[in-house]
Parts: C-alpha cells; sequence; structure tokens
C-alpha cells in the first residue's frame, strides 16, 4: 500500500471502507469520518490525490480515470476483501471511476456510497469549473467547508489554490455516457440545504447501478457530513 493512503484500523476484518476526499481536499481533513467508520467496522483507507500534502511534488494526472487507475495501482485492493467506496463531491466521481477499475479487475464492490455530487452522466454539459486563482478562492467561499481565517492566510490559498486547480482541470475533461454501471449498488446522500446539489441531482446516479439506489439526506448544506460524522459513518458500515 503506498504511503500516502492513510489506513486507519478497523474493529473488524472482513473488507474495508475506501474514502475519496473532495476537490482541494487533503486525506487530513477525512481523519474524523475515517476514525468512525473504523471504530463500528472495518478498516478505513483514505487516499490522497498530487498536488497536496505528502503528494504535494506528485505530478497531478491529466483526467479523472487516469487518476482513478493510479489510485487503485497503489494499493493491493484485492488482498484487502469487499470494499465500500465512499467519495465527498468530486470525490464520488473518482470512487466512481475508482469502482469500475475495480470490478474490471474482479475485486469486490459492496457499494458505493456518493456524497454531495452530480451524477458522472451530467458533468460534461455543466457549466466549467474555474481555473484562475481568484474565481477557485471564490468558489471554495461558495461552497463552504473551510474555515474562512484560513482563506486569509497567503501561504495556505497558494497551497489550496494549487490543489483544487489540479482536481479541476481533470473534472473539466470528464465525461461519461448514462448507459456506464457498476454492478454494485450506488447510496446517495446530501445535504437538505444545499445549494449546489439538489436531491434530484443525487437520485441521477440512479442510471448508474445495475444494483440496489438508495438516497437519504441530512440537515446542512453542501458539507453537510461535517455535522453528521457519526450517522454518515452508521450508515455507511450497515451496509
Amino acid at each position: 500500500m503506498a504511503p500516502w493512503i492513510k489506513r486507519t484500523p478497523g474493529r473488524t476484518s472482513t473488507g474495508a471502507t475506501v474514502v475519496f476526499p473532495h476537490a482541494g481536499g487533503a486525506a487530513a481533513a477525512y481523519r474524523p469520518l475515517a476514525a468512525a467508520l473504523a471504530a463500528g467496522g472495518d478498516d478505513a483507507y483514505v487516499v490522497q490525490y498530487p498536488q497536496r500534502a505528502d503528494r504535494l511534488t506528485h505530478p497531478a494526472p491529466e483526467t479523472v480515470e487516469q487518476l482513478a487507475e493510479d489510485l487503485f495501482a497503489a494499493g493491493d485492493w484485492a488482498g484487502i476483501g469487499p470494499l465500500r467506496l465512499f467519495g465527498h463531491c468530486m470525490g464520488a466521481v473518482i470512487a466512481f471511476e475508482f469502482g469500475r477499475v475495480a470490478e474490471r479487475h474482479g475485486v469486490e464492490l459492496r457499494a458505493l456510497w456518493v456524497s454531495a455530487s452530480q451524477a458522472p452522466s451530467t458533468i460534461a454539459t455543466s457549466p466549467r469549473l474555474p481555473t484562475a486563482d481568484a474565481e477557485i478562492v471564490a468558489n471554495m467561499v461558495d461552497l463552504g467547508g473551510t474555515d474562512p481565517r484560513l482563506l486569509e492566510d497567503e501561504d495556505f490559498v497558494e497551497l489550496l489554490v494549487r490543489a483544487v486547480r489540479a482536481d479541476y482541470l481533470a473534472f473539466n475533461r470528464y465525461s461519461c455516457e448514462p448507459g456506464v454501471r457498476l454492478a454494485a449498488d450506488i447510496h446517495t446522500i446530501g445535504g437538505e440545504s444545499d445549494h449546489r446539489i439538489s436531491p434530484d441531482m443525487l437520485r441521477g446516479w440512479q442510471v448508474h447501478t445495475r444494483g440496489a439506489f438508495t438516497t437519504t439526506l441530512f440537515d446542512g448544506g453542501h458539507f453537510y457530513i461535517n455535522d453528521h460524522v457519526d450517522a454518515v459513518a452508521e450508515l455507511v458500515n450497515a451496509v
């Protein structure tokens, strides 16, 4: 397992949950979720994308598909057991592509958990994400989830913009047809007051599974998860 895939040992060892951060997000931001998942279930792994934290000097893949391939190649996922995948925002699309790679390699997926994300087949026709510095920062402010005090720190903002731009460039190149499906079930979760991802957008993921599909809503906005870590972990571990 690559050192930049962060493992939290679980209470049981019948598989694992793999967590995929949002655009610009570092693995460290998902430590609370990983701890909650592991406390009530299997090992939790949080992947680290290039261009941040301990992968600051790693080149960014040009596409979401290449990023997913690289993340899959970085671990012995077949030896770990059945996988649950959990991705927040852009991380859900990366998790979806990771799941496609895993299924092609015969790795069993228990489920894909999609948090606050639009469906893959809707991305190509959506407005492009910003890549200029000021526009990236404005978008981060609009999404929420980042401490406003940190956005006053020039060094932090420089690193944040670097990571977000790498992710957004890959996302802007992404497209997926509605007929592309996982065999695994897909469960979507979102915030009732998320002004970016509506319940209908979450339900758009249904076309991407040949299995079961559910949608669950929590109080909160785009980063509802920060206020419901234990409840989300319990939901994920129950499937």
